[in-house]
């Protein structure tokens, strides 16, 4: 049973978070957020709940101790979320994804946390020349800021296991892609699915670089997976999330969108704004958690169709609908 155990997300109330509590919550976890909402609050979809958050940094540590003392695990999401957020504020990327990250995962060890969920990415494999697909051992060469952060976050919780105080694992997210109360229209197949939506032609760079992809739900379901597996311990351990099948091509990516949607027009821009490269094993995941994902690319190209033409007048105002910029509060 799964009512007894509390869950902390901080970061909880962005693209990910907010369908992963809804997720946890009808699993029957007891649910909370701390999140300061760095871009803004307009993003929510109308009539999602957010009153699981609290209205916090957690860089505020006095503020939120009496929240780590009713926890037993801690999903860490937090931070600025993207190359390119990170790459357009990097002073206070290298504040919140590094140094402020590092001194919260030094600090939730006074208290009685059971474990610790670190988000990462497979952004981290960066630009792989073999055609071999990445697992959980293969060498690290992150390009931007942003993973950049997270490899130097993993390697210190690696590396500091033994006297941090809790147990924790790694999860190496995959791109994520579907509907969610906080929508991510920057997101490749949603912002490609969106832009065919609208009839807009589609501008695609480094077409032939390959990327995995997996929907939001199906972080939400390994994520309980994990916070439920009994059959032995898996402290300590790293996980690439996703699935082998949801290797794409960004080319094979789009004309599968466009296959889908039945239309669509692109060009192939000769610029390349994104060299990352990586083809991802998911077979640890698999083996060890027996974890499959559920929702392929098709139902997620979907799920966006029908919700543009479900709210077709609101949605086409969705340029803000993503990590484009940091909302800062007037003093």
């Amino acid at each position: 049973m799964n009512k007894n155990k509390k869950i902390l997300l901080i970061g909880g109330t962005g693209y990910i978070g907010t369908v992963l509590y809804t997720y946890l919550k009808k699993k029957g976890y007891v649910v909370s957020s701390i999140d300061n909402q760095v871009y803004g609050k307009k993003v929510f979809s109308k009539g999602f709940k957010k009153n699981y958050n609290k209205y916090k940094s957690f860089l505020n540590f006095k503020s939120i101790e009496k929240d780590l003392r009713n926890t037993d695990y801690v999903v860490f999401l937090a931070g600025l979320v993207g190359d390119p957020i990170t790459a357009k504020y990097p002073v206070m990327s290298n504040l919140i994804n590094d140094k402020g990250s590092i001194e919260f995962l030094n600090f939730i060890g006074r208290f009685k946390i059971k474990k610790l969920l670190y988000i990462s990415t497979c952004s981290n494999y960066g630009l792989s020349r073999s055609k071999k697909k990445l697992n959980e051992k293969s060498i690290l060469r992150p390009l931007s800021l942003y993973a950049k952060s997270k490899v130097d976050i993993e390697k210190h919780l690696l590396k500091n296991k033994k006297k941090l105080g809790y147990s924790f694992n790694i999860l190496r997210f995959s791109t994520a892609f579907g509907s969610s109360p906080r929508m991510r229209y920057d997101l490749t197949i949603n912002q490609f699915t969106r832009d065919i939506f609208f009839n807009k032609k589609v501008l695609i760079y480094d077409p032939d670089t390959w990327r995995p992809y997996c929907h939001v739900l199906d972080f939400a379901r390994a994520i309980d997976k994990i916070l439920s597996f009994k059959k032995r311990n898996i402290d300590f351990e790293i996980f690439n999330v996703g699935n082998d099948k949801n290797n794409y091509s960004k080319l094979a990516m789009l004309k599968l969108i466009i296959r889908v949607m039945g239309k669509g027009n692109y060009k192939i821009l000769n610029d390349s704004k994104d060299k990352r490269n990586y083809k991802v094993d998911f077979s640890k995941i698999k083996k060890i958690l027996n974890f499959n994902t559920k929702y392929d690319l098709k139902y997620g190209i979907k799920e966006i169709v029908n919700s543009l033409k479900k709210n077709k007048t609101t949605f086409k105002k969705t340029a803000y609908m993503g990590n484009y910029e940091v909302i800062r509060k007037k003093k």
